[in-house]
């Protein structure tokens, strides 16, 4: 496969990359370390304190916390330096987003408000709007919502029925409809609403004052989780909205609504890390104190098996947000230079990464689900107890696989994407996957008589990058337009590309790690070891599921073989890997990784 480093989104698939040409998190420089310890600073000081009392579902306190998070310029790290911000870059903001991502519920409404209630303004708003609207969001001055869901309009968002009717002198629009699910609805000034204007098929978006005539918010919904922040609905009752409160042209709001999506999906991804580190540091210190049978718990193998897979997850999901990151700034850059409004330019290239937002969203939050789930089972009895904050965790990250489309669309999204980019002419996918289809029978695992570690482990990834392609080319040939149909499928192919792409950026980290420091980390190709197995027996299951689901069974034979030799990894002592991994953790009684 021909290597190249600015790959377009999906092309991963039938390209490799060198360990040099990504972004690793070892390289974070002095200044973004600071911005992320002032995150962890204010986290400290002013969250966990004052849990137990944003969890009682106190408005105006978390509008007191954001506005303190404001005054200390916490809200205008990817702001623009004209409009009041920082201008920081988009990997700063990642770091930013996994720092505060350890907040719990004040994670939700400052990431809500900085995100979804801010920048579709900075990046879809005329300079007016900006002007008016962006330095005062930028402090905390004003805090900002994001209203998009409605009762009968959740995944299929362009179903709203909330409408727009322009006055007779063009002057106002009015606007009638509810919302609901509303993060930050409670204490909100500006709202970014869709609506469809007159019988427009698609939506348009306007930024709405909490303060105008017509505009109500209902009480808080009682939730499972993220209890402190305000989740409300929102009524508008003739709602007079000014005519130059439009948010981009006419009918442009499903696009915004769907840009905007994408970047909240990745910065999702980011903020389950700061969440995860934060259950895995809990829990390990828990398993340090905790005695039984007169032994501390961190020393039984069963508990050492939680805690490494926890740090093996983190650390290989954070691998990947890192490494597109990267690749967004990059291709952030090269859009300023071709388009004249930098905030379209922005908004284009984190959109652009649609496959690797949804693989990143679905695996992320699937990461933290399974992390505070075993780190309440580590907390046993006390876990269950709402004294601990391990049970905090449990509850606030179910939410995620819902958050910023659901992780069922989502996956749906990884392989139709990939498939409409490569049609689109953004990369040969059909190509290569044809030419490898048209080998069935003769394929191999490709192993040579000498490899070395990384030569290894790269080959085990092409592998899998091959068990996609022929999954891909197969479902396609034989479902054709019907395959969008075949949900299951699909999943099967989502599930087999996120593996694949997940494992690959955690080989070049370590890798790259590796040839920073001009040594062998053996712990970190521990955690490779045992990821890269795992993910090899993850793969040919999704890829033998998908197989055996397709209607024609004149290839199933080969295609099964096939899968068998491209799945085929050396045997790894698991148990040894993950029990060295988790003497660190628990020496170190945090997560340091």
């Amino acid at each position: 496969m021909e290597k190249t480093k600015n790959l377009k989104s999906g092309e991963f698939l039938v390209r490799d990359i060198s360990a040099n040409d990504i972004f690793v998190p070892e390289e974070f420089n002095e200044e973004q370390l600071m911005i992320a310890q002032t995150c962890k600073d204010f986290i400290e000081a002013e969250v966990y304190p004052r849990l137990d009392e944003l969890d009682n579902g106190n408005r105006e306190l978390m509008k007191e916390v954001l506005k303190k998070a404001g005054d200390l310029g916490l809200m205008g790290i990817s702001i623009p330096e004209e409009f009041g911000g920082f201008g920081q870059s988009f990997l700063t903001q990642m770091l930013a987003a996994e720092t505060i991502g350890a907040g719990y519920s004040f994670s939700v409404a400052f990431m809500a408000h900085c995100g979804i209630g801010t920048l579709p303004i900075m990046y879809y708003g005329n300079e007016e709007q900006r002007q008016r609207y962006i330095p005062q969001l930028a402090t905390g001055n004003l805090l900002g919502a994001y209203c998009l869901t409605e009762p009968g309009a959740g995944s299929d968002a362009n179903s709203g029925k909330t409408s727009a009717i322009p006055t007779k002198d063009g002057k106002h629009y009015i606007l009638n409809g509810q919302k609901m699910w509303i993060t930050n609805a409670g204490f909100c000034d500006i709202q970014i609403v869709f609506a469809k204007v007159e019988n427009d098929r698609i939506l348009s978006a306007f930024i709405v004052e909490s303060n105008m005539p017509g505009v109500r918010i209902g009480p808080d919904e009682h939730k499972m989780g993220i209890k402190g922040s305000s989740t409300a609905q929102v009524y508008y009752t003739d709602v007079m909205v000014p005519a130059e409160n439009m948010l981009g042209a006419r009918g442009e709001g499903f696009r915004i609504a769907l840009s905007i999506l994408h970047m909240g999906r990745m910065k999702l991804g980011a903020n389950v890390i700061g969440a995860s580190k934060k259950a895995i540091t809990d829990s390990v210190k828990y398993a340090n104190e905790r005695k039984q049978f007169c032994v501390l718990i961190s020393a039984f193998g069963a508990i050492q098996y939680k805690l490494a897979e926890m740090v093996i997850r983190t650390f290989a999901h954070e691998s990947a947000i890192y490494r597109v990151s990267s690749d967004i700034d990059e291709l952030m850059e090269k859009l300023k230079v071709e388009m004249p409004d930098a905030g379209r330019a922005v908004i284009e290239a984190i959109s652009h990464y649609a496959v690797e937002d949804a693989i990143l969203k679905v695996y992320g939050s699937e990461m933290l689900d399974y992390v505070v789930d075993e780190g309440v089972q580590i907390h046993g009895g006390m876990g269950y107890s709402a004294e601990m904050n391990i049970e905090r965790g449990y509850r606030d990250s179910r939410i995620n696989r819902i958050f910023e489309g659901t992780n069922e669309i989502n996956r749906l999204l990884v392989g139709d994407t990939a498939m409409k980019r490569a049609m689109k002419g953004d990369f040969d996918l059909f190509g290569p996957a044809e030419e490898l289809f048209n080998q069935l029978g003769a394929i191999t695992d490709g192993a040579i008589a000498y490899e070395d570690y990384f030569q290894e482990k790269k080959r085990y990834i092409r592998n899998f990058k091959k068990v996609a392609l022929l999954c891909i080319y197969a479902a396609n040939k034989q479902f054709s337009k019907k395959l969008v149909r075949e949900q299951e499928v699909m999943m099967n192919i989502a599930d087999i590309i996120s593996e694949l792409y997940i494992a690959e950026s955690l080989a070049l980290r370590v890798e790259k790690i590796q040839d920073m420091k001009g040594e062998a980390f053996p712990l970190y190709q521990d955690i490779l070891d045992v990821f890269v197995y795992d993910a090899a027996q993850k793969i040919s299951k999704f890829a033998g599921e998908c197989v055996h689901s397709l209607p024609e069974k004149e290839q199933e034979e080969n295609l099964v073989e096939a899968v068998k030799a491209l799945t085929c990894v050396k045997g790894v002592n698991v148990k040894d890997a993950r029990r060295r991994i988790a003497a660190k953790l628990i020496e170190d009684n945090e997560y340091r990784f």
